[in-house]
């Protein structure tokens, strides 16, 4: 895949900094399988640039990313039954689309910044934990109502990594809202400014971290990596996905999602900040 094949986002470069961004705004850019794959072609091309040493992440719109395509997700239950896919087979796909491709941005050799606005929900809350910084703007909102709709959450439990386990439970038992003022309080991002400032700063952030030398990069973020990781958090994130495919197969998680996505949209509607998937 090459730049011209994009559809769902848009990919440029310049100065050492590559710009990913996001782009289905009419649905605040929920990750549809379309968006998974060009996400990861993109991240690919950053990688193999040898003048790229800092991606940037961001959504056009009014919002970030409002998490999985539910009507999409949906379907996709429908697909594997009609084609009697086993379970193992639905596991496969789902470990490289949902579990591989997230992790690849935080594994990442570069340095990467989330600039988030608006909505930044359960797999688009996912997506930018991965990064390495987060830059959020006032009107950015933090959430992952998952627990309310189906699964176990999303595949990786990033919250109590970020905030804390008992901030983490009240955050995901509760369906929490966090603003951006309480989403830096928590330690869930780097800094918070103003909307209008949320590029130009997410790209001064970049301009600066482009300083480092790749190799330093590359160490550092493997260093630290591998001292989250020495404190369980790749295991915790294969046991937790191993739980979200076992719950995500229940007859009472496919009833929920059902009543979501047929005739229930205007639950998604609140819990998505007014949009529809």
């Amino acid at each position: 895949m090459n730049e011209q094949d994009f559809s769902t986002i848009s990919y440029e470069s310049a100065a050492g900094i590559a710009r990913i961004t996001m782009r289905r705004p009419s649905v605040a850019n929920a990750l549809n399988s379309r968006m998974i794959d060009e996400l990861d072609a993109g991240l690919s091309m950053a990688e193999t640039d040898p003048d790229v040493r800092v991606v940037v992440l961001f959504g056009e719109g009014k919002h970030f990313c409002s998490g999985h395509d539910l009507k999409e997700l949906f379907k996709g239950e429908e697909y594997w039954a009609a084609k009697r896919v086993s379970t193992e087979g639905k596991w496969e796909h789902e470990t490289e689309m949902y579990l591989n491709r997230s992790l690849r941005w935080r594994n990442s050799p570069l340095i990467t910044i989330a600039a988030v606005q608006g909505t930044c929900s359960a797999a688009g809350l996912m997506l930018a934990c991965m990064c390495d910084m987060i830059v959020a703007s006032e009107d950015a909102e933090f959430s992952n109502p998952v627990l309310r709709m189906s699964g176990a959450g999303v595949e990786l439990l990033v919250e109590p990594w970020e905030m804390g386990a008992r901030r983490a439970k009240e955050f995901l038992f509760c369906a929490r809202k966090l603003s951006a003022a309480e989403a830096e309080s928590a330690g869930l991002v780097n800094r918070v400014v103003a909307q209008d400032e949320l590029n130009e700063t997410a790209m001064e952030m970049a301009g600066a971290a482009a300083l480092v030398p790749p190799i330093t990069a590359k160490a550092v973020k493997e260093s630290i990596n591998h001292t989250l990781d020495l404190q369980g958090q790749a295991q915790s994130w294969q046991h937790h996905f191993a739980l979200h495919q076992l719950v995500s197969a229940t007859d009472a998680a496919t009833s929920a999602m059902k009543q979501r996505t047929e005739g229930g949209m205007s639950a998604v509607k609140d819990e998505r900040s007014g949009t529809k998937t």
